[in-house]
């Protein structure tokens, strides 16, 4: 499962329009020993935050007004912080092109909505490598 207090220091940033599904991803992630959780409601805020504060993971949505989680990915990674941040997109975008392109565009991991906390933890243990 990973250390605890490593996953405790770990700050992530959940970006989705929904407040259900941030809601649900920061219980879950809570559950899982993360703590150091923030959240964006859409793609231009969660680029936002991200060019404030060094997150260690980020979690986005891909479908959102304003900017959506693919957009956001492509701008974070042509910045030098977030190069190689470990970014997870949570979707309903589940057709196999659109995992494709997701990963080609520097997304690390991906989650198809809906999800169980089990995947979560599994995907988060990937890219943390422990």
């Amino acid at each position: 499962m990973g250390d605890i207090s490593e996953n405790a220091k770990k700050a992530i940033l959940v970006v989705d329009d929904s407040s259900t599904m941030r809601r649900i991803m920061k219980l879950s992630l809570t559950r899982l020993g993360y703590s150091n959780i923030e959240e964006a409601q859409n793609g231009v805020e969660g680029f936002s935050k991200a060019q404030a504060k060094q997150y260690d993971c980020i979690i986005t949505d891909w479908n959102m007004p304003e900017m959506d989680g693919l957009e956001m990915a492509k701008k974070l990674r042509a910045t030098p912080n977030y190069q190689k941040t470990p970014i997870m997109m949570v979707t309903t975008e589940g057709g196999k092109q659109e995992v494709i392109e997701a990963l080609m565009q520097g997304i690390n991991s991906y989650i198809v909505k809906p999800f169980n906390e089990e995947t979560l933890a599994g995907k988060m243990q990937s890219l943390f490598g422990n």
